[in-house]
């Protein structure tokens, strides 16, 4: 019989990496506007992204909305242990919006209006990134009431710290290589630089988080290290290592005038697919680690089943939209048009 439960596992989880490295990249330009202070730079990094920036998040309402459907009893514990940074990221992505919009109509306060752009970015980024590091380093459950059991602050560690600044490194890196898609001259030429700062700082957090985790719990040690499974996770360290040498020769080989431009973003996403896939070789089997498996999670075969003729039918629909959207508007950034 068809296991609906790993459809439903596999397509929340393409979700949450559809809006990871959709809005991710709009969410890294928010944070480079502290490198680009001049007003035209910001414009045109606006209006680089102004019309498909709130199309990507359409895919963090199907991952939230998925996993509240498809998996209640994960949803029902995750929310309550992330309350805090989750209610902290969407207030961030609301303020964020309202920046966007506003910056355009006004003038005098135009520079509220940026720092509120680079707030709400930096700060819907960092919470993303706090809520997986609390996801990660484990959620007290009741195994008797099978609810969530620990207090406000058991998301907040070390860790949850640290992936919170990863993330924001890793943004940044995806805005960065977007701009250098996007954009041409000076413009560019620093969003190069800023690609391979950023690129080294994201590839260090890889690492530094990579080494971290599986001592958060000895289920994640068993799984990177221990025979024979460290025979199908060794290959994954070593491919980061490719891709990372490969952005950088591309980045170089702009400066040396061959190469393409979109080449950069391209690796940097399949960098972050590369740090997804490590995720789930660690979280595999278990939506809530080491505690709720996804068959647990899972709600009923019959809800499951109505839930996926629509999605079977949504899915396609945005992803058609979707790319349309980004085949409208391919190519460079004209400065003297845009959003307005």
């Amino acid at each position: 019989m068809l296991d609906l439960t790993i459809i439903w596992a596999l397509i929340i989880a393409f979700a949450v990496f559809a809006y990871v490295v959709l809005d991710g990249f709009d969410l890294g330009l928010g944070m480079l506007f502290v490198f680009f202070p001049d007003r035209r730079d910001r414009d045109v990094m606006m209006n680089s992204v102004a019309p498909v920036w709130d199309g990507n998040e359409t895919w963090l309402v199907l991952g939230g909305g998925g996993l509240m459907a498809a998996f209640p009893l994960a949803y029902a514990i995750i929310l309550p242990a992330l309350y805090a940074p989750l209610i902290v990221m969407l207030l961030a992505l609301i303020f964020r919006g309202v920046a966007f919009e506003f910056r355009w109509r006004t003038e005098r306060g135009r520079w509220v209006w940026d720092l509120a752009f680079i707030g709400g970015s930096a700060l819907a980024t960092f919470a993303q990134g706090v809520a997986l590091g609390g996801l990660l380093q484990g959620i007290v459950v009741d195994e008797a009431s099978r609810a969530y059991a620990g207090g406000w602050w058991d998301w907040l560690s070390p860790f949850s710290l640290l992936t919170g600044v990863a993330l924001m490194a890793g943004y940044t890196l995806l805005g960065a290589t977007w701009l250098v898609m996007k954009t041409d001259g000076d413009l560019q030429i620093r969003a190069q630089r800023l690609s391979r700062v950023f690129g080294l700082m994201t590839v260090g957090f890889m690492v530094v988080v990579s080494l971290a985790t599986p001592f958060l719990e000895i289920a994640y040690f068993q799984r990177w290290f221990e025979w024979p499974n460290i025979i199908f996770t060794a290959p994954v360290p070593l491919l980061v290592l490719v891709v990372t040498v490969l952005l950088f020769r591309s980045l170089n080989r702009l400066d040396d005038g061959g190469g393409r431009d979109n080449h950069p973003f391209i690796l940097a996403q399949v960098l972050f697919a590369l740090g997804f896939v490590g995720l789930g070789i660690s979280m595999w089997p278990y939506v809530i680690p080491t505690q709720i498996t996804i068959w647990e999670a899972a709600t009923v075969r019959s809800s499951q089943i109505f839930m996926l003729v629509g999605v079977v039918i949504m899915i396609p629909l945005i992803l058609a939209y979707t790319a349309y959207a980004y085949w409208v508007f391919r190519g460079k950034v004209d400065p003297n048009e845009g959003y307005h």
